[in-house]
């Protein structure tokens, strides 16, 4: 074969460095770009964070007439209009006891052990009681039986499975109630014995924790009623006592690790109108060392190459984080313009909306829309929220329109949580509700919803 040159033209797309980093920034969340400033701060003596006692001030000017710095991004936004209360979902276990000992930085181990010390105990039953506490889940519960334990002792010890079972009796006497069961079953039955001897009917709420737990738990009404041998009213006292017990008595102790959501825009209502605005906190404050750049102005020679190129680094970094909060300012206030009607009246009010609306609106791909929109948090009146919460699938309409699936969701926790709790709604029944309304869901649809919204099947609401 003979050998030949030829010049062939073509073309291709490449990512630049630059875009590289913007694609890159755009996708990492609040807290993945403060990691990412710290480390270039480490890495790049180009690049500063000012004194927190500076005024914000307009650096790109300044920095402008010697090195054409882009700015920094510590300006501040200038709004003395306040906006309505905001709306804090209730957890219904933010008051309770259970969570005071977390809140004290106590652990299970340590709350018993401060207990044992208390106990006039032998030093063999308080060595075996601190082997038990030991071998505890962190919900309080014995996982391992007592055979197991001995075996696992040092065989010189000569300790058999009755002497810790003694101690584990001295154990599930200890604060919290319900310590050192074995099952469910145990350790309702400890908090049952803890409770006042002259609780309602209690001998019909032991024999229900010992033996008809399962039934409990199907709702099964009728066959309780039948099996414990009393009647609806007497049921229902046993059912509130039985509800009243924590079936986790070691979780009141876990150490709750707290993530706090910093979100990168703030929703507010100014004269009449909803507007994003970037939240100040998120954005972070970096600029240039301006006196490293002046010296690089006034020194380009080959010395200086690794310098200067840090410099072109640091404006790229720079304006690359600017082009980020803005990007996300204008899709975050096309969402806003979709989703007014939430802003108003809550999730029952929300409109369909797909990744495509708003690249279109802001002319923007419909992958960096949906970079923008992942990890990126909204604060509103109404909570906060991640922006790809505002997006979801459509449903038709009688009428020809379309509906939200996060207002089905709605209407479907709202029709649930107003209907009669001794005969719940039926998934064809909400189903048909909502047609009627309307709104065209198949039951299929409406069990898929549900379960999302942790909603229990019709048989597992029903109460006495």
């Amino acid at each position: 074969m003979k050998q030949s040159l030829q010049i062939k033209l073509s073309q291709h797309l490449a990512l630049t460095p630059q875009l590289q980093q913007s694609i890159r920034l755009l996708q990492l969340s609040t807290l993945e770009l403060s990691q990412e400033v710290e480390q270039l701060l480490q890495d790049n003596p180009l690049l500063e964070v000012p004194d927190p006692s500076e005024p914000d001030t307009d650096l790109s000017s300044e920095s402008s007439e010697s090195t054409d710095e882009p700015g920094s991004l510590d300006e501040t936004t200038q709004d003395n209009e306040r906006w309505g209360d905001e709306y804090r979902p209730q957890d219904p276990d933010e008051d309770h006891d259970f969570n005071q000992p977390a809140a004290l930085g106590l652990t299970l181990v340590q709350h018993l052990f401060s207990q044992l010390n208390l106990l006039n105990l032998s030093d063999r039953d308080r060595q075996l009681v601190a082997i038990l506490i030991e071998n505890l889940t962190e919900e309080g519960y014995l996982d391992t039986s007592l055979e197991d334990i001995a075996k696992s002792l040092p065989a010189e010890q000569e300790i058999e499975s009755i002497e810790l079972a003694t101690a584990l009796k001295h154990l599930q006497h200890m604060d919290p109630a319900g310590i050192g069961a074995r099952n469910l079953s145990e350790c309702l039955r400890l908090q049952i014995e803890a409770l006042s001897a002259d609780i309602p009917n209690r001998s019909v709420v032991m024999q229900l924790v010992s033996n008809h737990l399962d039934l409990l738990a199907a709702h099964d009404w009728t066959k309780l009623r039948k099996v414990l041998h009393c009647d609806e009213p007497v049921l229902r006292q046993t059912h509130q006592i039985i509800m009243g017990l924590n079936p986790k008595p070691g979780a009141a102790f876990l150490q709750n690790d707290t993530r706090y959501l910093v979100p990168d825009v703030i929703i507010r209502q100014i004269r009449g109108q909803w507007r994003a605005i970037l939240n100040q906190a998120a954005i972070p404050r970096v600029r240039i060392n301006r006196l490293y750049a002046d010296l690089l102005s006034h020194n380009r020679g080959d010395n200086y190459t690794q310098f200067n190129n840090q410099l072109q680094e640091a404006r790229w970094f720079i304006k690359n984080i600017q082009q980020r909060f803005d990007t996300i300012l204008r899709v975050s206030q096309a969402i806003v313009d979709h989703q007014r009607n939430f802003f108003e009246h809550g999730e029952i009010a929300m409109c369909p909306l797909v990744l495509r609306d708003i690249a279109q609106e802001v002319n923007l791909h419909e992958s960096t829309v949906s970079r923008v929109t992942s990890q990126k948090y909204m604060l509103t009146p109404r909570g906060i929220f991640e922006l790809k919460y505002f997006f979801g699938s459509h449903v038709p309409t009688d009428a020809g329109g379309a509906f939200s699936s996060t207002a089905i969701r709605a209407l479907i926790r709202q029709i649930v949580g107003s209907e009669n709790p001794k005969k719940p709604l039926s998934d064809g029944q909400i189903a048909e509700m909502l047609t009627q309304q309307g709104v065209i869901v198949a039951r299929r649809t409406i069990a898929k919803y549900r379960e999302s919204l942790n909603i229990p099947p019709v048989s597992l609401r029903k109460t006495i």
